[in-house]
């Protein structure tokens, strides 16, 4: 195992630790999560199946509509919401809910952008750490190049 030290964007700035959990495929949240469970509900989703609730949540972006921001906002309010959140660029949707979860609930949710090749050395199941100032910390586990 290594550690490797990441500098990301600060979209919206905050601290979290937890397991990665990776998908290199954009992902709606109007109807591919389950906001009263934490849990990737579309079927067509790589990572279907999986609970986000959190864990330090990596996609490429959102796909879809505003109604993104609905249901994250609902999962921060809930409980159910990934720790952090980490794209590979401004992720308006994703931004929006955190900016309002914190004005209602005093409960931002970390938002950073990595560069494509940063992102791409994200694996599911690594231990992540984020700090205030884009730093993501990464424990990266065993690869299988490694074994």
């Amino acid at each position: 195992m290594a550690n490797v030290t990441l500098q990301g964007k600060v979209i919206i700035a905050g601290q979290a630790r937890g397991k990665a959990l990776v998908g290199n495929e954009p992902l709606s949240f109007w109807g591919g999560y389950d906001w009263k469970t934490g849990e990737i509900i579309d079927r067509r989703h790589m990572l279907s199946g999986s609970i986000a609730r959190d864990r330090i949540l990596a996609i490429p972006f959102t796909r879809g509509s505003s109604t993104t921001t609905a249901v994250l906002l609902e999962a921060i309010r809930a409980g159910t919401a990934p720790a952090a959140i980490i794209t590979t660029d401004t992720d308006f949707f994703f931004a929006l809910a955190s900016v309002v979860a914190d004005e209602l609930y005093k409960s931002p949710l970390p938002l950073i952008a990595l560069a494509p090749h940063d992102f791409e050395q994200l694996k599911t199941g690594d231990e992540v750490q984020i700090t205030r100032d884009g730093r993501v910390i990464v424990e990266m586990q065993e690869r299988e190049s490694e074994r």
